[in-house]
Parts: C-alpha cells; structure tokens; sequence
C-alpha cells in the first residue's frame, strides 16, 4: 500500500460524547433481552426508616425487555430525572457569569496568583487538602461543581490548563469521599446497615485518606508541570485555545476595589450558608441552586450591574454549557435503561455470588471490584450502600471477613470509579462546567484511577490480615 493510500485512510477518531453514552443506553437496552430479569424484595429498617434490600429474597421475575421505542425516550426520562442537577448547573453557570461581568473574579484570581508566584506548587496540594476534607467529612459531591470556574481560573492564571484546575477539585473532593473516614452517606449508612458503631474503624481510613491525597497530588503536580513546560501538550489544548480570550493576562490587571472585596464577600457568605445548610439542615440540590441564584443577583447587584445587564450576563453563562449540562441527562438514561429493564438487582446478585468461595484475601479484593462494577450501574453511594450491603454484610460473615473490611469495600468502589463513569451525575456535572470533554477526562484520569484501586486492594488485603473490626 502506498504512503498517497495510507494517507487517504481515515485515522481513528474517538466519537462525541453524546454518541458513547448513547451507545451505552444501546448496549444496555440489548442486555435487557439478555440478562434475566429478577429483583429483591425491599424492607423497611424500623429504626432508620431506610429501605434496604432483603438478601435473601431475590428471584426471577418476567422478563422486561426495553423497546426500540423505550431506547429513545430513556433520554428525555433521564433528564427529567437528573432535572435538579441540570437546573442547578444552568442556575451556577449563569451567576458565575453575573460575579464574573462585575470583574470581581478576575481581580480575586490575579491577587491570589501573583500572592503564588513563585510557589504555584502549594495551590494543587492545598486544594486536593480542602476538598478532601469536605469529601471525607460531609461527602461533598455535586457540590462540587460551584468551585469548578474558581479553580480552573487560577489554573490558568498560574500557567496551567482546566484539566489541573478541575481535577485538583474534583479528585481532591474523590480522596476524602473515597477514604470516607466521617463520611455520612456512604460509611455512615453503610456500617448502620452492617450493624457496626458509626464511623467505628477511623483509623485505618484516615490512613488510607492520607495515602490518596499524598499520591493524587504527586500525580496532579506532574501533569500540571509538564503542561506548564510545554501548553501544546495539554491534553486539552484545542480547549485552552478556543478559551484563550477569556485567560486572565497578570501582565495587566485592575486594581481590587472596595465593590470587588464585597462581592466576592457576597460569595463565600453564599457557599458558607450552602456548607451550613448541607450539613446542619439536610440540603440539596434545590437548596444549593437557590444560595446561587441569590449569589447572583445580590452579587450582580452590589456590583453596580443593573437587572437588565445581569439577565443578560446569566443567559451566556448558562448558554455556555448547555452541551455538559444536557450530557448529565443523556447519561442518566442509562440508569433508566437498566431500572426498567429490571437488570440491575439481577447484576447484583450474579456479582455477589462471585466471591463465595474464594479465599479470604482474594474475597476481599473481589468484594471490593464488585463494588466498583455496580457502582456504574448504582452510582450514588447511599443507593448503593442500601443495595448492597444487605448482601456484603452477611455474605462476610459466611466468608469469614469482618463486616468493616466489607464496608470498606464498599467504599472503595463506590469512590474510586466516581471519578470516571459516565453515570455519575456528579462528574458529569463537574465536567459540563469545565467544558472539558468526556473522552478527554479519561484519558488524563484512567491512570490516576487504577493507582487508586492497587492501593485500594492492598488496603483490602491489610485489613483481611489485621482482622479490621470491631468485627
């Protein structure tokens, strides 16, 4: 073949998006036909009001499948679903933009950089810290999302690109929420299910908290190096250029007036009020989007905008990322694919009868990738917690594990793979704000993410040997 045939051949090109988690609503559907149907039976826990999953209840019902025409309305169901992380990131996305049009950020961001100049290596560290801490203690999430633009402005302010921006949030916050050490929604209810005293075995987690943020920002720094070397290796360099206008020039910025201090002081009153409502009054997504909402106008407000600017100012933001918001809709239809092909308990029975009768250091480790595959099909960590450890509790106890060594199997690959699936609101919300593509992330986090279950099954073997308890 000649060099003028070879070059006529078109080279591989990774699909759009919408197009990958479409052909995952299609494979599902597929498996719908394949896969028998079957579920548990759902009881109440009188102390807790929590619905949980009988293990010994699961039997094969008639079959589902999802129709040709099912297939299509998955999408419009899976954001009808996901509604409220849609809204919200429309609702953040738009008064970001109204903090932004005051000049408030730019002038925060360029007084935090040229306060860093010189020590740029503290900022990914310091904010792989925080958010491991808020992951780890009120399992900080969606939440996320709202500090995407900070991070990824100061990013760039200080040489890097939105991968380093987004990622020392996102797996910063992935870190505390992994390691779970005071982690309510996933330790908490897991143990509470496996009857063991709340947040009892701390100590190996804070271990296994300090390892992951130690490695995740190792990791970060040294992507974040190279890119700073050489831009044109950034793995999302057509991004960084298409944004190039809108980088903040610490050549030349404006001076930080009393409005802009104000401003940005509407702002953290704003996300402290969100922090004290998430955790002290049981907030959600509503909650966070009408803190925002109000963000927005008071902070457009006090920054001498008037209504008609700010209203203009909120429709580009939100207009900027209507492509990320509407992919959390489109990856939600997988869930809804497999709920009403009546799959997934299905899945999760076949799985857990995996492990019976493997050795215990090999059931452990085996438990815990267990976890990481329903993950993709359970992601949220409470949801997955009342699924599952129904199963994993006693089935430990069969094995001859403790049932905390199962718990933190269960947190491991709840953690870990929210980082990467497709069918995690939270990532996909947190990418839709970065305007970093899907197919992108997984090519700079995959690596990152296998680290973290080596370590994760190596703390499974620890704790086989250690007899991790109180039992």
């Amino acid at each position: 073949m000649t060099n003028q045939n070879l070059s006529k051949k078109k080279k591989f090109k990774i699909p759009h998006t919408y197009v990958i988690l479409f052909l995952m609503i299609v494979i599902m559907a597929i498996c719908t036909y394949i896969i028998p149907a079957g579920q548990f039976e759902r009881v109440e826990e009188i102390n807790t009001g929590r619905s949980v999953v009988d293990p010994a209840s699961f039997h094969y019902v008639e079959q589902s499948p999802v129709n040709f025409f099912d297939v299509f309305y998955s999408v419009p169901s899976g954001m009808k679903a996901a509604a409220e992380i849609i809204f919200l990131i429309f609702i953040v996305g738009g008064s970001f933009q109204i903090i932004a049009a005051t000049g408030a950020v730019e002038a925060g961001v360029c007084k935090a950089a040229l306060s860093l100049r010189g020590k740029e290596k503290i900022i990914i560290p310091m904010f792989v810290l925080i958010f491991s801490i808020l992951g780890g203690s009120i399992g900080m999430a969606e939440e996320t999302i709202v500090f995407i633009p900070i991070g990824i402005a100061l990013a760039r302010a200080l040489g890097y690109d939105a991968l380093v921006g987004s990622s020392m949030i996102i797996l910063g916050a992935c870190c505390g929420f992994s390691s779970g050490f005071l982690n309510p929604f996933t330790v908490g209810v897991a143990q509470g299910i496996a009857e063991l005293p709340l947040f009892s075995g701390i100590g190996l987690r804070l271990i296994v908290w300090a390892v992951m943020i130690t490695v995740t920002s190792i990791y970060i720094l040294r992507y974040a190096k190279k890119v700073k070397e050489d831009p044109s290796i950034s793995i999302v360099r057509q991004l960084e250029i298409d944004e190039e206008d809108s980088n903040i020039d610490l050549s030349n910025i404006k001076p930080m007036t009393i409005n802009h201090v104000l401003v940005m002081l509407t702002f953290v009153i704003g996300l402290g009020a969100m922090i004290y409502g998430i955790f002290k009054l049981g907030w959600y997504l509503m909650e966070i989007s009408t803190i925002f909402l109000m963000i927005g106008i008071f902070g457009g407000l006090i920054g001498k905008l008037d209504p008609s600017e700010m209203a203009k100012q909120f429709v580009i933001g939100a207009k900027e990322i209507v492509f990320g918001a509407l992919v959390v809709g489109v990856a939600r239809g997988i869930l809804i694919v497999m709920q009403d092909g009546m799959i997934i308990d299905s899945i999760v029975s076949a799985l857990g009868n995996i492990i019976l009768g493997l050795p215990k250091t090999v059931a452990a480790v085996a438990m815990m990738l267990v976890q990481v595959i329903i993950n993709f099909f359970i992601p949220s960590g409470s949801g997955q917690a009342a699924a599952t450890m129904p199963i994993m509790a006693p089935l430990a106890d069969f094995i001859g594990l403790t049932r905390q060594t199962a718990v933190l199997g269960y947190q491991f690959g709840d953690g870990f793979t929210n980082s990467i699936i497709p069918t995690s609101a939270a990532l996909m919300g947190n990418l839709s704000m970065a305007k970093i593509p899907y197919e992108k992330w997984v090519k700079y986090v995959a690596p990152i993410i296998g680290i973290w279950l080596f370590i994760g099954a190596t703390f499974m073997i620890i704790a086989t040997i250690m007899n991790y308890g109180p039992f």
